[in-house]
């Protein structure tokens, strides 16, 4: 049986101003999977994630998100896809005055009408499922990095999104909490089969999630890989594919 497309981009093309950054890209990321997007510095990886998460409007082309036009819709529409999705920004943007709990509780607030001990053990619930049980009254200035990336991963997780996105999820960790946190993505995906969106650049943490990636390429401005990492570090017929993913340089 096809596994349902959740995510479907055609002739996308995205940039700022007369500045095209990627031009006529088209893919889909299937329910349920862990989709890499990955490629060389300023190839547009973060771009590309701010266009599916709505915030930049693309110059042509269309987004698709579970069934619902995201590059042509009002605001209705709009409020409805926010409520399928969560994102883990690469600096958690969590709020420095708040506690652990008042952020994860955050956007819980703001899309249900819950009462407050109803919000408190929905966060508890989030909390617990990122190893953070205990830590609902600390700052985020009064925990670690990862254990921060964590928090941020709690309130992506508040309503239940359809789809995670993750932007760099791994910067600024260090080895061991990297893998902690590659291994909470692949629990929490096979767990609660949500779709997790990645952009990355670590090699290591590619080949330990991913399900499928694709690879941007600043040169062509388009895709110029799609599959299994595992297959393509062997086998792309691109050169430059098979040296990223072997971490060899051209010379």
């Amino acid at each position: 049986m096809e596994k349902h497309k959740i995510i479907q981009v055609r002739d996308l093309t995205v940039g700022y101003g007369t500045d095209i950054i990627l031009e006529n890209i088209s893919f889909d990321v299937l329910e349920g999977e862990i989709f890499i997007v990955l490629g060389g510095s300023g190839c547009g990886k973060s771009t590309l994630l701010k266009h599916l998460i709505g915030l930049i409007p693309p110059l042509s082309g269309q987004i698709n998100i579970d069934g619902e036009e995201l590059s042509n819709c009002d605001e209705t529409a709009f409020k409805n896809i926010l409520r399928k999705i969560g994102v883990l920004y690469q600096s958690t943007a969590l709020f420095g005055s708040m506690t652990i709990a008042e952020n994860v509780s955050l956007p819980i607030k703001e899309y249900t009408d819950l009462p407050q001990r109803s919000v408190d053990t929905l966060v508890k619930m989030k909390l617990n499922m990122v190893n953070l049980k205990g830590y609902e009254n600390h700052l985020p200035s009064e925990i670690s990095g990862g254990m921060r990336k964590r928090a941020g991963l709690a309130r992506a997780m508040a309503l239940n999104p359809k789809i995670l996105f993750f932007d760099e999820p791994s910067a600024g960790l260090d080895p061991v909490t990297s893998v902690e946190l590659d291994n909470l993505i692949i629990h929490l995906n096979k767990s609660l089969g949500t779709t997790m969106v990645i952009v990355t650049h670590e090699l290591q943490s590619i080949f330990n999630v991913a399900h499928r990636v694709i690879m941007l390429d600043k040169q062509t401005k388009g895709i110029i890989a799609e599959g299994n990492p595992e297959h393509l570090k062997d086998h792309s017929e691109n050169l430059f594919v098979r040296n990223f993913f072997n971490r060899k340089s051209e010379n």
